[in-house]
C-alpha cells in the first residue's frame, strides 16, 4: 500500500505554527511515501516567507511535489507578477511538480494560476489550452498500469465548500481529464477538506480537496489528507488537528 500525505494552503506570514508542527510531527512519526502540497505556500510571495516554507518542507525529509497557488504569485508587484512571476520559488523550484517514483501512481501537475484573468478577482483558477495539453501528454506517457492522480491548486468544479473557486475550463478539464484517464484530482484553495465523485468522460473521477494549516481556517480546524493508494483502489482520510 502506498501512503501520500496531501496537505495544501501552508500560506506562511499567515501560518499556523501549531498546525505546522502537528503536520510534521506526524510526517516523522508515520513516513508517509510521499508527501503532496498543492499550493498557496506563501502569504504574499515574499522572499521570506518562500525561505520559511522551503526550511520547513525540507525538514519532512520525505519526497515531495509542489504545485503553485495563486497567493504565491506576485500581488502587489505589477512587473513581477506578468514578467518574473515565479523568480522567488528559487528556494524551492526543485520541488515544484517534482515527479515521484512510486509503483503503480503517477501525479500529473496541472496549473490552475494565471497572472492575468479578465475578471476583477484573480484569485479564481483558470485551466489554460497549453496547461491541459500539458498535462493530457504526462498522462499519455504514463505506464499503461499507472493509476493517475491530477494535483493542481484550484478545485476544478465546486466541492460543495463556503469558498468558491470559479474555475474557468474546469469543467471541460475534468471531462478530458477522465477520457484520458485519470482516477482522481487533488487540490487546495477552499481551505475545508472534500471528497466527492464526478462523472467525466464516461467514467467517475474522485475530487479530493485539502484544507489548510494556516490561521485562514473557515469551516473546519486545520487538516491534512491521507491518500492510501492499493492497487486501483484509493481511500481518503481526513486528519484534523485537536
Amino acid at each position: 500500500m502506498i501512503r501520500l500525505f496531501h496537505v495544501s494552503d501552508l500560506h506562511f506570514g499567515a501560518e499556523d505554527q501549531a498546525a505546522l508542527d502537528w503536520f510534521a510531527a506526524r510526517v516523522a512519526a508515520e513516513q508517509p511515501d510521499a508527501v503532496i502540497v498543492t499550493g498557496d505556500l506563501t502569504m504574499r510571495a515574499r522572499h521570506p516567507e518562500f525561505a520559511a516554507a522551503a526550511q520547513w518542507l525540507k525538514g519532512l525529509g520525505r519526497p515531495l511535489t509542489v504545485e503553485v497557488g495563486n497567493h504565491d504569485i506576485p500581488y502587489f508587484n505589477i512587473f513581477a507578477r506578468f514578467f518574473r512571476p515565479y523568480r522567488r520559488y528559487q528556494a524551492i523550484e526543485r520541488m515544484i511538480e517534482r515527479p515521484l517514483d512510486l509503483p503503480g501512481l503517477s501525479v500529473v501537475p496541472l496549473k490552475t494560476t494565471a497572472r492575468l484573468q479578465f475578471r476583477l478577482n484573480w484569485s479564481k483558477g483558470v485551466v489554460s489550452a497549453a496547461s491541459l495539453r500539458a498535462a493530457l501528454a504526462e498522462i499519455d506517457a504514463a505506464p499503461a498500469d499507472s493509476l493517475i492522480l491530477v494535483a493542481c491548486h484550484h478545485p476544478l468544479v465546486e466541492g460543495g465548500t463556503r469558498l468558491h473557486s470559479r474555475t474557468r475550463g474546469g469543467l471541460a478539464a475534468l471531462d478530458a481529464l477522465g477520457r484520458a484517464g485519470a482516477h482522481a484530482v487533488l487540490s487546495g484553495h477552499v481551505h475545508d477538506p472534500f471528497d466527492l465523485p464526478a462523472p467525466a468522460g464516461r467514467r467517475i473521477v474522485r475530487l479530493i480537496g485539502a484544507g489548510t494549516l494556516s490561521e485562514r481556517t473557515r469551516e473546519s480546524r486545520p487538516s491534512f489528507n491521507e491518500v492510501r493508494v492499493e492497487g486501483r483502489e484509493l481511500e481518503t482520510l481526513v486528519h484534523m488537528m485537536d
